[in-house]
């Protein structure tokens, strides 16, 4: 093997999301990850802490495109308006290889370890985007109230359109559950 490898962090994302699911996250080792993507162990931690980190990398990009966009709604924008340009951002992102997203979200949705640091991932995002309606003026509860509710929306409609076979875009099927959650809070 050479010193130096090309594009080794996508070889290790795409090797360790093939292991997690063939034989389970358990029983996938870091070693394997790096035979599979054929590169070292030691290469993998220049890129990782953990094997862990192969399937969360992407949140804090995915976090920076959902706050760009809601802080860059109209003016005018009401605090839920600017939180479904948020979850809108988003969509773009997960087309780049939905094969991979719906192997990815499969093993997280079955691991235990994986899904509370799913959970986290989202706590984060919902305080990021909290702050950036603060940031906008918005004020407390609505901001918290708007970021929570926005990624509730944004949950459902990606566990959605990870699962189903042929589904609608994810945009969709966020603005049917922000349609819903409009109907929540209507009247009668």
């Amino acid at each position: 093997m050479g010193r130096w490898q090309p594009d080794a962090r996508n070889r290790f994302r795409q090797a360790a999301v093939e292991l997690f699911d063939e034989q389970g996250f358990e029983d996938t080792t870091v070693v394997q990850i790096a035979e599979r993507a054929g590169l070292t162990k030691r290469t993998f931690f220049r890129h990782y802490a953990d094997k862990r980190e192969v399937l969360f990398e992407g949140s804090a990009r995915l976090q920076e495109l959902m706050v760009t966009a809601l802080v860059g709604a109209p003016d005018g924008a009401t605090p839920l308006e600017a939180v479904v340009a948020a979850v809108h951002a988003s969509a773009a992102y997960f087309l780049q290889d939905r094969d991979a997203v719906r192997r990815r979200h499969a093993v997280v949705t079955s691991t235990p370890e994986l899904q509370e640091r799913e959970r986290v991932k989202l706590a984060t995002l919902t305080a990021a985007l909290a702050d950036a309606l603060r940031g906008r003026g918005v004020p407390e509860p609505t901001a918290t109230l708007a970021a929570e509710s926005g990624v509730t929306v944004f949950r459902l409609a990606f566990d959605a359109w990870a699962t189903r076979a042929d589904p609608p875009p994810l945009t969709v099927l966020a603005d049917e559950l922000f349609t819903a959650l409009r109907g929540v809070a209507a009247p009668g």
